[in-house]
């Protein structure tokens, strides 16, 4: 079996390379791994250094918005797994333009590669956030679309793209929406790794409002598990939350973050609230639980604790994308 991940040099595609490789995930035993990203800022090829020298391997630069490019790297494919996007929500705000483009035409561009090719099934990874914001209860899949930020909006464009390929065209493709990821290699952008840099540093972190937006935090292995039981159990033409289990609010997060370097209350800086701020997400992940048997397997404090430490061994690796 031939995998191409987009976005596989980045945050969660390479944690779900890196495990594919080491025969993680069973349904997936010894298939080979095409890498294609583009090495934006959030692509590292240092994220793939534990699996550079593995003969299952290939990793291929380019943009999924180059149809000849993406046509190049999806020829032969057995499943594709597209985690590629631009992700984080302020640099959405500031600028939406490659939002778009990414998230929206580069999924199209890949949706119509497979097609033509003849891939045999497409796994669109998505996020809670298509949902909008929710003040009591969890989203099931079938819940309409309200995104708030151009981020999540582009990410629901490209949804409803991967939708209407199967509905349209029958191409064999699965949807899955996850709630905040968190672990090793994340970009320090996003709030858990800035926070513990910022915060190794000695400097302050800066906590949006009132702290009381709530998020479900889900680690990126169990997140990486649940894609795969979606991309080798899932049903053509279904979507599948994936959840974590553990909801906080900012500062409780905070919090907890603070306590595990040793810092105090101290280190919080407040500054003004982000633009259309999503209350709370909460996801309903009954579906994957009972069709494919999903459940989340790192407790929160000890996938927090093991991010921690990642970040405190690994200076050279977040100083070097901080540049």
């Amino acid at each position: 079996m031939r995998v191409v991940v987009t976005g596989g040099a980045g945050f969660i595609g390479s944690h779900f390379v890196r495990t594919v490789l080491a025969d993680g995930y069973p349904g997936l035993a010894g298939a080979e791994v095409v890498v294609l990203d583009a090495f934006t800022y959030a692509g590292r090829i240092e994220n793939l250094d534990p699996v550079r020298d593995d003969p299952r391997l290939r990793v291929e630069r380019g943009d999924i918005r180059d149809p000849q490019r993406v046509g190049e790297v999806l020829a032969g494919a057995d499943l594709v797994v597209h985690c590629a996007a631009e992700t984080h929500v302020d640099r959405s705000i500031s600028g939406a333009a490659d939002f778009v483009t990414t998230n929206v035409t580069g999924t199209q561009v890949l949706l119509q590669a497979a097609l033509d090719l003849g891939v045999g099934r497409f796994v669109h990874v998505s996020t809670d956030e298509v949902y909008g914001s929710i003040e009591h209860g969890s989203w099931p899949e079938d819940h309409p679309l309200e995104p708030n930020s151009p981020y999540s909006a582009a990410k629901a464009g490209s949804d409803l793209l991967a939708r209407s390929y199967h509905r349209t065209h029958g191409l064999d493709v699965v949807i899955t929406r996850c709630s905040n990821n968190y672990g090793p290699h994340q970009f320090p952008e996003k709030v858990i790794p800035l926070f513990v840099t910022r915060l190794l540093d000695g400097r302050t972190v800066p906590l949006y409002g009132d702290g009381g937006n709530v998020r479900d935090w889900l680690h990126v292995d169990d997140h990486c598990r649940g894609i795969a039981l979606a991309a080798q159990k899932g049903r053509a033409g279904e979507i599948y939350n994936i959840g974590g289990g553990t909801e906080l609010t900012n500062l409780e997060l905070t919090g907890r973050l603070l306590a595990a370097v040793g810092a105090g209350e101290e280190m919080i800086e407040r500054v003004p609230d982000r633009k259309g701020h999503d209350r709370r997400y909460s996801v309903d992940w009954s579906k994957i639980r009972d069709e494919l048997g999903y459940e989340p397997r790192v407790p929160f404090d000890r996938g927090l604790a093991g991010t921690v430490a990642w970040y405190r061994d690994n200076r050279s690796w977040w100083e070097a994308v901080n540049r």
